[in-house]
């Protein structure tokens, strides 16, 4: 647990020259200039605006979790180079520079917590190790989870955002989308809980595999939620997109998204979906 929690990365963002780097950071959204510390309080929401910055994959871990109740599973898996993709811009220069960058193996990280007392399996994905793409490693840490939490009895926390499938694995990365669907399919007849919380953005691969089979499907505030980008849809169909079009509000709109939770509620949300469904299945 203590590895995993030494491993919190510095929010970055660009600032101002004369601005100390790491003291204060402006909304993109509303332009408010918000303290380093306040905003780690507020769990990266801007309190003028509530613009939801990127946030970390152990912020979210805390978030998600009682203090000292994270059993990280898997830490160590890392991915290969079925491809052999070569040159400067080489799958595995690519993969050191983003274990380098992040402290972690792999764009996701999978264990054991308690919330709100409540033992869960959680899953947290990291958009900043190439794009929270799905590779053989993503693909294989999540069913892990999944079925280890069904062996225990335990409800799954799948915290989703990702580019899509790893370009880089070729079919080993697309053929994750039935993996992670199938481990979820078993979860689900033994009677346990899956709740998928979608943060900004969950695309293509993810999005159309294990990030929308919840029980309940949560997601963030205008968090981009699709399988193909807004401009591949408008240039491919050549018609004007609706308002808001794949974002969070939209999509519960139009019933994919059950729930949108800002990231204040999120934990507290998720705690009392957990007591309905666990209560449900003594019933």
């Amino acid at each position: 647990m203590s590895s995993f929690f030494s491993r919190r990365l510095g929010f970055t963002r660009t600032r101002k020259k004369d601005i100390p780097k790491g003291v204060f950071t402006k909304c993109p959204s509303c332009g408010e200039m918000l303290s380093q510390a306040d905003l780690e309080k507020n769990l990266f929401v801007c309190r003028a605006c509530g613009y939801h910055f990127p946030m970390d994959r152990v912020s979210r871990v805390e978030m998600l979790s009682d203090p000292d109740s994270f059993e990280e599973w898997d830490a160590g898996m890392s991915s290969k180079d079925p491809l052999k993709f070569t040159g400067t811009d080489s799958y595995e220069a690519k993969l050191k520079a983003n274990q380098e960058k992040t402290g972690f193996k792999d764009a996701v990280s999978t264990g054991q917590a308690k919330l709100e007392g409540r033992p869960i399996g959680l899953g947290v994905m990291d958009f900043s190790f190439l794009a929270a793409s799905m590779g053989s490693v993503v693909g294989e840490k999540i069913p892990r989870l999944i079925e280890k939490s069904t062996e225990r009895d335990l409800p799954v926390v799948l915290v989703c955002t990702s580019g899509g499938a790893r370009m880089y694995e070729g079919m080993l990365s697309l053929m994750q989308m039935a993996k992670t669907s199938g481990a979820l399919a078993r979860h689900a007849r033994a009677g346990l809980p899956y709740i998928p919380i979608l943060t900004h953005p969950t695309t293509a691969g993810v999005m159309a595999s294990f990030a929308t089979l919840g029980d309940v499907i949560l997601a963030e505030p205008q968090a981009l939620i699709g399988f193909a980008g807004p401009r591949v849809i408008k240039e491919t169909t050549l018609q004007d997109l609706p308002e808001g079009f794949q974002r969070s509000e939209f999509l519960k709109d139009k019933g994919l998204i059950d729930r949108v939770v800002p990231r204040g509620e999120m934990r507290q949300t998720v705690a009392n979906l957990l007591d309905v469904f666990m209560k449900a299945r003594e019933i």
